[in-house]
């Protein structure tokens, strides 16, 4: 049995030192991707003191939600989000990771509405330029926040990418660096309606090199509840 405290404690001991290599002071939020994980080890999760949670399909997660609840617990679509499941993402989710088109953002803005709600999103990017990775490119990255951000259903909160598919720390390094870049230049340009505070970058493999470049949230799955089912 997978002893998700003690993994815990290990990713967060990990974060500390990467914070003080790099000698930021920001605090990491940790989301705990449970994919294919049962309710009974997310409850595991929850009673560590992790209250983020993010979930890669909808339709996976609404058995989960409903049965965990809201409130306490902020759920987050962390997968990539098709437009036929917009509305039960706007229903169930508190925060999307993932808007990737403008298509898309109409539409959780859409259904956002009906709900009376304004939903925190992040932009997806693909810092890595791999053709098999959804995301929008580095250098559309601001005239698309611009573009979303009359939306009155959402509000962009701010990035997330996957760092590139390579065992070379270097350049997952130099993706990272370029998405730190990328995402202090939206802080910068003050685009109105958004609130960016949150750079979602790195996972169980890559984490610690994200943190180091300037990631204040994480998305751990295999590191915490150990190879899916």
């Amino acid at each position: 049995m997978i002893d998700i405290k003690s993994r815990l404690q290990q990713i967060r001991e990990k974060i500390r030192d990467a914070l003080e290599r790099s000698g930021s002071k920001e605090s990491v939020r940790i989301v705990a991707v449970s994919k294919m994980k049962p309710v009974s080890v997310i409850q595991e999760a929850i009673s560590c003191g992790i209250y983020d949670i993010g979930e890669n399909r909808v339709q996976e997660a609404i058995p989960k939600i409903e049965q965990l609840g809201r409130g306490k617990i902020i759920w987050h679509l962390v997968g990539h989000l098709q437009s036929n499941k917009a509305k039960k993402t706007v229903q169930y989710f508190d925060i999307i990771q993932s808007i990737d088109s403008l298509k898309i953002a109409k539409k959780v803005s859409e259904y956002s509405k009906e709900l009376n709600k304004r939903l925190p999103v992040l932009v997806e990017v693909n810092i890595s330029g791999e053709s098999t990775k959804f995301g929008i490119d580095p250098e559309e990255v601001i005239d698309f926040i611009y573009k979303i951000s009359e939306l009155d259903g959402i509000v962009v909160k701010g990035l997330m990418t996957i760092g590139p598919l390579t065992d070379n720390k270097r350049k997952i390094r130099q993706a990272f660096r370029l998405m730190y870049k990328i995402y202090n230049n939206v802080k910068e340009s003050k685009i109105p309606k958004t609130e960016i505070d949150t750079l979602s970058m790195g996972m169980s493999d890559d984490f610690e090199i994200a943190v180091e470049e300037g990631s204040n949230m994480v998305r751990i799955g295999r590191a915490l509840f150990g190879e899916r089912n």
